[in-house]
């Protein structure tokens, strides 16, 4: 009985050319898995149709967009999580819960090989096999364009060789990947770091520089998850799709930026993220209400780590597991309201409500009714400038 190889497939060039090949290189039968991430484009029954065509034994559609949204985005949510201070992990997000599935695939089917598209230049390769040497070390990974030097070029002419039922055309430069968090795109002329992108590259937002109308929104939060838009309760699928298309529609969430990979090379990416941008900005100040500043400032760095665990491909690992412990426990008090205004490419912040809220406004006033004892103050600035004031008169002595 041959071998069989579970791909993870995207219905695109690279991994449809991939179900022949491997079954050819390796007399193997192979099982195509696309995983609805909620990326939009082409009807999941049309990709799955396509793996049937290009010569799969089986092919799965696993519509995983609500388990994505709750299981992945919200952490990254409540962890604050941008890679570089900048980037909200779109594509780094979504690689743990494919290798989930295509473990599961590979039980089903009896898989005893795993598949992906990644090259050897990029993150992709390390998230997949790492995600897959934590949940499934007995399988076996290949990667065609990796391992057997699979270029675009070679894939194009295979596929119109193998009359296979695919676009081959040439004409769109870019490399794109897409799921509900956002959308990332490389490669084209975007690889000479001076150019500036141009509105063709952009589809999850409209250009901030065009007058419209700001847009008011307010977003709802129970422990760091977000359960409300305008007083109506929604899934957190649901808020990251209507907030993708409001604060798309006002320009929100473009980034253009030159990372820096995991594989130890620096990258131009170009990214929309609408909903993530908006959303992180909503909880980051619905924290700064409600989180006591000493757990507040340790967070901080916690959340930093926590993306660059994430972006390196350690989602299953023992550090990423203790950090969710300690993010989760400081999210039990993240509840409330976030009033935001979406406008000219912002998301602007402008009222906070909460009742677990550490703002009190008889403390804070500088007006009548404050209860604040400046007297203990001076006592309070002399011991805190003491380890100063004893250093600076030993420094004095020296000099």
């Amino acid at each position: 009985m041959p071998d069989r190889v579970v791909l993870a497939y995207s219905g695109g060039l690279d991994t449809s050319v991939a179900i022949p090949y491997l079954a050819e290189k390796m007399n193997a039968e192979v099982v195509a898995v696309a995983v609805d991430l909620g990326q939009g484009g082409e009807e999941m029954e049309v990709i799955q149709k396509r793996a049937m065509d290009c010569g799969a034994v089986e092919s799965v559609v696993v519509d995983a967009k609500e388990e994505f949204a709750a299981d992945f985005c919200v952490p990254a949510l409540q962890a604050n999580a941008l890679y570089m201070d900048r980037y909200p992990l779109v594509s780094s997000l979504s690689r743990p819960l494919i290798v989930k599935h295509l473990v599961s695939a590979a039980k089903r089917f009896g898989g005893t090989i795993v598949s992906h598209g990644c090259t050897g230049k990029g993150n992709d390769q390390v998230r997949f096999e790492a995600g897959l040497a934590a949940l499934a070390p007995d399988l076996q990974v290949i990667a065609p364009a990796r391992d057997f030097a699979w270029t675009r070029d070679k894939a194009i002419e295979y596929a119109e060789a193998k009359g296979l039922p695919i676009e081959t055309s040439k004409k769109n430069p870019f490399s794109i990947d897409q799921n509900l968090w956002g959308r990332a795109v490389e490669t084209g002329f975007l690889e000479d770091i001076w150019n500036g992108p141009t509105e063709e590259v952009y589809s999850y937002t409209a250009d901030p520089a065009q007058p419209r109308e700001p847009d008011e929104v307010v977003i709802g939060f129970e422990r760091g998850v977000p359960v409300r838009l305008d007083g109506r309760a929604l899934t957190p699928y649901q808020v990251v799709e209507e907030l993708n298309r409001r604060a798309g529609a006002q320009g929100v969430g473009r980034i253009d930026m030159v990372e820096d990979r995991l594989v130890g090379i620096k990258s131009r990416e170009v990214y929309e993220a609408p909903g993530a941008i908006a959303l992180i900005a909503a909880h980051m100040e619905l924290e700064n209400v409600t989180v006591e500043r000493d757990l507040a400032r340790f967070k901080r760095g916690v959340d930093q780590r926590w993306s660059e665990l994430v972006y390196d491909g350690l989602w299953f690992s023992p550090l990423k597991s203790a950090l969710d412990a300690l993010i989760a426990d400081a999210q039990q008090h993240v509840n409330g309201d976030i009033r935001m205004t979406l406008h000219g490419g912002s998301a602007t912040v402008t009222g906070r409500r909460s009742e677990d809220s550490l703002y009190d406004f008889s403390l804070a006033t500088y007006d009548t009714g404050d209860t604040f004892d400046q007297s203990l103050a001076k006592g309070f600035v002399q011991l805190f400038s003491l380890p100063a004031k004893i250093a600076a008169a030993r420094d004095a002595r020296k000099g």
